[in-house]
């Protein structure tokens, strides 16, 4: 008799299994060696000394008040396996780690995570998930990330954070812990004798901004000694046309300076404001699906200090402060992407350099682009009208090689940041005069009748400056655009075509 040889699966356990249960955690340890775990409770600490080993952690079962603090001095993966963990103080996830941590959800499980207070923010524990080094979000499950608490984010991290493949909700709702209003009175020495006037909200399209754009005739301006870069300053009456200065780090909550306020019209700062998605390094979208909700004044949905890129997959943000934020490049590759904003700019990048340009001190050519499309949709509808925007570039370049755009908002006097025709490799079109009217189509159709696309806004906006791009445009062919009750017909003469 010949023998059979019966071939089995091999599963590898986890180094570490944690199960909730209610008030207490029981957890499987495999791997003991430079590992040490202590429980209270439903409240797991785990350190490991391990630099080469890539610790494994599964977490399943419930808790109402549990959590999870890992300090790693290596990289490590944390499978998520049918997990409703919340904790009433501190993070759910709080990862001290010294390298990268994946995060996964497992195939096809659905996973919540939940914060109900956030008062330890001095211990970075003002988020669900917080981490201090580089996140990877990854998994073929769903993992619902949930802020109630008053000063709670959804994601936090010191470095970059990497999604793909897993559908990844991230929702805020609490209030800010506090607001801080910063004023600024004197002026500033560099600036050689201060902005002591009459009320420029802060630049940026920032949703802290109070106040109207600047006009001549307001006075007030810039009556101190001057800036030497500028021969001399602002007297008077003011800069036309001018939003005012915000700060470089463009982060409500950072407790350093916080931009030219006081003469400004005020500059409010918020004490851990509700952010949904907030990295001081970048974040980079390449798959999957991924959806923001925030609801309190100065809670940007996503934002990557070093920029943010959109690969692929599917995003949807609608907040009250910017749905998109980067201090850097924000670049469209690929994902198809809706960003809404109910009192803010949709899209806002704030690259170094790019304020400048207002004054002359910089140009296109020394400046990093602030926005750059090259593919996949980019519908970025801020809600309120002038001054903000759908794109938002401060100054600075925006570039559009490829995809299907299509912008709401109102601009700085219904102009808002657009290409120009050098960056317009893709020809693009600003429709000045948009009568949007809420959930009624916006349709564009080419010369012979053929519908190219069609978007309909969830509310109505008497006059939007709208940019509007698309892969079947081609330079100097004719396109009509529709909307209740407004036809207008447009040559796209120029790479960049402003249509009023």
């Amino acid at each position: 008799m010949i023998p059979i040889l019966m071939m089995v699966g091999v599963c590898q356990a986890e180094d570490i299994t944690i199960r909730y249960n209610g008030a207490t955690a029981k957890v499987q340890q495999q791997t003991k060696d430079s590992v040490n775990v202590t429980v209270d409770g439903a409240r797991v600490n785990i350190e490991s000394l391990y630099k080469d080993h890539k610790l494994t952690l599964r977490l399943t079962g419930k808790s109402d008040d549990g959590q999870l603090v890992l300090k790693t001095a290596g990289k490590a993966k944390v499978t998520l396996d049918g997990l409703a963990l919340t904790s009433q103080e501190g993070a759910p996830l709080d990862l001290k780690n010294k390298k990268k941590v994946e995060i996964v959800a497992a195939k096809g499980t659905e996973n919540t995570l939940t914060i109900t207070a956030c008062n330890d923010t001095a211990n970075h524990k003002a988020a669900t998930i917080w981490s201090k080094d580089k996140l990877l979000f990854s998994g073929k499950g769903t993992l619902n990330v949930v802020a109630t608490g008053d000063g709670c984010r959804g994601i936090k991290t010191k470095k970059d954070i990497t999604i793909e493949d897993l559908t990844l909700n991230v929702t805020t709702s609490g209030d800010n812990l506090g607001e801080k209003p910063f004023g600024f009175g004197g002026g500033m020495p560099d600036f050689g004798g201060g902005f002591p006037g009459g009320g420029f909200p802060p630049f940026g399209n920032d949703s802290t901004r109070r106040g109207d754009f600047p006009r001549p005739d307001f006075g007030g301006g810039f009556p101190g000694g001057g800036m030497p870069d500028f021969g001399g300053g602002f007297p008077g009456g003011g800069f036309p046309g001018f939003g005012g200065m915000r700060p470089e780090e463009n982060d409500s909550t950072d407790e350093d300076f916080g931009g030219f306020g006081g003469g400004f019209a005020g500059k409010h700062k918020y004490v851990s404001s509700t952010k949904g998605i907030a990295s001081k390094g970048k974040i980079i979208i390449n798959s999957g699906n991924v959806t923001v909700r925030t609801s309190t004044a100065g809670a940007e949905g996503i934002e990557g200090k070093e920029g943010i890129v959109f690969n692929g997959g599917n995003v949807d943000v609608f907040t009250t402060d910017d749905a998109i934020n980067a201090n850097a490049t924000i670049e469209f590759n690929g994902a198809n992407v809706i960003a809404r904003s109910s009192s803010n700019d949709a899209v806002d990048s704030n690259p170094k350099g790019g304020f400048f340009m207002a004054f002359g001190g910089n140009n296109n050519q020394d400046t990093d682009p602030a926005i750059i499309i090259r593919g996949g949709t980019v519908y970025a509808w801020s809600q309120v009208g002038s001054p903000e925007e759908g794109l938002d570039c401060d100054f600075a370049p925006l570039v559009i090689e490829g995809g299907t755009i299509f912008t709401v908002g109102g601009g700085m006097g219904e102009m808002p940041s657009v290409p120009s025709n050098e960056n317009a490799k893709q020809p693009t079109a600003l429709l000045i005069g948009l009568n949007i009217v809420k959930n009624e189509p916006v349709s564009i159709y080419d010369a012979d009748g053929k519908l190219i696309d069609t978007v309909t806004i969830p509310y109505s906006l008497r006059r939007s400056a709208s940019l509007v791009g698309n892969p079947a445009f081609k330079l100097g062919n004719t396109y009509t655009i529709k909307t209740k009750g407004y036809e207008k017909t447009f040559t796209l003469n120029e790479p960049f075509t402003t249509v009023r």
